[in-house]
Order: structure tokens, then sequence, then C-alpha cells
């Protein structure tokens, strides 16, 4: 794809709109308890053991050890918790990763090699196809009283010629990620209307209504019991809703989490974009991480191929954070936050190849509630990217990419013109000067 020859890092800057605030970790939920001491005393005055909130101001003054250390704990916790609050619906595939509990997914899987795992006792649970993006796959149920672990490499060994995987759970890159819905709220409205010219697809959680809000949003869900408002989706909605210069385009919106204890599903993801590829919708932000999986990874290739640019968070897990995914598929844009100081956020991962970094801090959004919240991440930096991305990609043409990322880049200013490597190293120590306040960077005005 073309898309992936600019392997160059690009830094969106701004001038601060909004007063430093305390905010949540992503991952942190109420009740967890704090990292032991080799974190350092500093944890101690950062993370709120009641509330899981996060005094941001106080995150830079960790060392690089205490911050890599804190981090990963976190991460680790937030798996550990999730997989223990919904233990009748996940499980860890052979990779330790969380998955939807007894299934497993087979793509380019032969007929004989189906007939081969009924045989060893196999369940077909679903022959599937992606409408969109002309993909098929097969999911069979493991065996009574197996795991996932080890089921997948049996199958795996039935199959040869396949990719097996377990159906891996995707969390947000903001927000506290174990409640599974991601903040879903039976009682907000949804956002809604008929996007007939929509330019952007946002696959994420429900979108609530609110005055932030003013472009159509057409929502369908990928879960059980979706489309349902979550606070991710509906902050998220608000950025593209600010971003765009014409109120009437509007915007896809793909719940995959509803109210759905194993929502965030890859099917689901994989699903979502095929809703979108049908509707040939040309540039798609997914604020979402996770592992490698092989049908997600089908299904970013096939709509890439169809021309979609997809815009994906880098995460938040911090610099011990292995590769974050669909950010890390090859030609897709990651994008990573900056704080006030026109810095990476510390909390960003760096695993994870960037393209792109914008407005991650000092930002407000929506609340399905209907106020106005202080946002912190880089699920909401990807969100801005995309919005500008689209006013130079107005529909998916192959050809078209080239221009219209290098139009995006020339809005930027160039960390490192002559990199050779999506690396994350150089933003740690280049020098930005601001360009652009931020109510210009939301308008898209030069």
């Amino acid at each position: 794809m073309k898309a992936a020859r600019y392997w160059v890092m690009i830094l969106i800057v701004f001038v601060p709109a909004a007063a430093w605030a305390q905010l949540s970790l992503p991952g942190v939920g109420p009740g967890l308890g704090l990292p032991d001491r080799t974190v350092g005393e500093a944890s101690s005055k950062i993370i709120d053991p009641i509330t899981g909130s996060l005094e941001a101001d106080l995150l830079d003054r960790l060392s690089r050890s205490e911050l890599t250390a804190l981090l990963d704990r976190l991460r680790m916790d937030r798996t550990s918790r999730f997989l223990r609050d919904n233990r009748a619906h996940v499980e860890r595939d052979e990779n330790g990763d969380p998955a939807v509990r007894g299934i497993l997914v087979a793509t380019d899987i032969s007929e004989a090699s189906v007939s081969k795992a009924v045989a060893s006792g196999f369940t077909v649970f679903e022959r599937g196809r992606i409408d969109g993006l002309d993909l098929n796959f097969v999911k069979f149920s493991t065996r009574k009283g197996e795991s996932l672990k080890s089921e997948q490499k049996k199958l795996q060994k039935i199959a040869r010629e396949a990719e097996i995987s377990g159906d891996n759970i995707y969390f947000t890159s903001a927000t506290p990620s174990s409640c599974g819905g991601c903040g879903a709220l039976p009682a907000a409205l949804l956002a809604g209307g008929a996007a007939k010219t929509a330019t952007i697809g946002l696959i994420d959680g429900g979108v609530a209504r609110h005055g932030l809000i003013k472009i159509p949003v057409e929502q369908r869900g990928f879960a059980k019991g979706a489309p349902l408002a979550s606070a991710h989706g509906t902050a998220i909605a608000s950025l593209i809703s600010m971003s765009r210069k014409d109120s009437g385009t509007g915007l896809l919106a793909a719940d995959i989490y509803g109210s759905d204890p194993a929502g965030g599903n890859a099917t689901a993801i994989a699903r979502a974009l095929g809703w979108m590829a049908t509707r040939k919708i040309p540039v798609v932000t997914i604020s979402l991480v996770g592992p490698d999986n092989g049908l997600l990874r089908r299904a970013i290739r096939s709509a890439q191929g169809k021309g979609m640019l997809i815009v994906a968070a880098v995460g938040n897990d911090g610099p011990a954070a292995p590769p974050r995914f669909p950010a890390a598929y090859k030609g897709v844009l990651g994008v990573t936050g900056v704080d006030r100081r026109h810095k990476a956020l510390p909390e960003a991962g760096i695993a994870t190849p960037v393209d792109f970094a914008a407005p991650g801090a000092d930002i407000m959004g929506a609340s399905p509630d209907g106020k106005t919240v202080p946002l912190r991440g880089t699920s909401y930096a990807a969100p801005l990217v995309a919005a500008r991305l689209a006013a130079h990609y107005p529909a998916p043409d192959i050809a078209a990419i080239e221009k219209a990322v290098s139009a995006l880049i020339g809005e930027a200013g160039i960390l490192a013109k002559r990199a050779r490597t999506r690396s994350m190293a150089m933003v740690w120590s280049a020098k930005i000067a601001p360009t652009d306040k931020y109510s210009d960077f939301l308008r898209g005005t030069d």
C-alpha cells in the first residue's frame, strides 16, 4: 500500500486550550491496588487506589524505569482483572492474550482440514463471511474440558495450511477497559442520523447524543446489545465533529462492544470494517489496542486493498508494552499523543510504529451525561488525524493515497525528515515549536 512508504515522524502541534486536570489512566479501574515498591514512592502520589485516577502532572516526574514498571504492572493487572471478572466469557489464548472463551478462528483453511478437525472432536461453530471484504473464516468450538491454549496448538497441527487464532479482545486506548462495554450507559440517548455522505468511520463503542456532536451519526451494532452509548465512543465522535468544517458530512459509527462481556473481539472489528467497505468509507479511525490476530490482519489488508485508509492509536501501556494492533499493521497510520508542552505522552506506547502525533492531552470532549470533560490518551489523538486526513481523501482511491498523505504531511511539522524506521526514539528528545492554536487545529485552518 502506498501509504506505508511514509515512514517519517510527524507532529501536529498546538497551544493548549484547557487547564491541566486530574485524569484517568488507561486500564485503571476503581479498587485497583498500587504497584509494589519497586515502582518508587512517587506512585503513591500518582495513582489513587480508590478512584484509579491519575495526577497526570506528576507522571513526568517518574524516572524511565519507574514509569515502565508502573505502566507494565497496570497493563498486566488490567488483563488479569478483565479475565477474572468475565471468566465465563473469555480466557487466555496460547500467547496469554484475552480471547472469546472456547472459540478458535481459522482463516485459509481447506475443507479437508475442516473434516479432519471435526473427526478429531472439534465442532464447527460458524462458517462466516465478512461482507464487503470478500473474506471467509471458520470458527470451531474447543473440545469439552480443554483450554483455548492447548486446543489452538492441536488445531494448528491438524490444519497446517491455515492460520488458527483465538477471537482476541481489543481494549480502548484511553479509558478503563475492564468493563468490556467501555463505559456503556443504557440510559443515554444514541446520536442519530443518516450518514449518506460520510467520509469517516469510527470503530469503538456507541455514540451518545450531545451538543458538541453536530454531524449526522449513523450507528450499527456488532455485539450483543449494540449500539449502546459509551463514554469512549462519544468523546471520540465529538472530536471528529468539532474537527469537520462541513457539518453536513456524517459519521459512520460501529459499536463493537454493546453489553457483551466478550465484545470488542476481532470478529466484530472485521465485520465493522466490512460494513464500512460496503459504504465506501475512505478513512476509518480505531482507538483500540490488542494483539496480532489472523482474521483482523486479513480484514485490514482487504480493506486497504479497496482504498480504505485506517488510522489507529498506538495505545497507552507505556515503554515496556509490546507492539499494539491494529496500529502496528503495515499501511495503518499509527498515531501517538502529545501534551501541552508538545512532548509525547509518557504513557504512550513506543514499540508500535508511529506515523503521526496529535493532541492527546488538554482536550475537552463530550460525555454521555451531556457534560464536557477533559480527555487524555492516544485514543483522542487518532480521530484528530483521521479528520484532517479525510479532508484530503474524500473517497477510497488507491491512486489518490500518496497525494492525500503528502498533503497531511504538509500540514504537520516533520520531526525526522530522514527517518528510515518507524521508531519513537526521536520523538522523546525532539524540540518542537508550536505552530497552530488548538482551536485552529480543530477547525483545520492554517
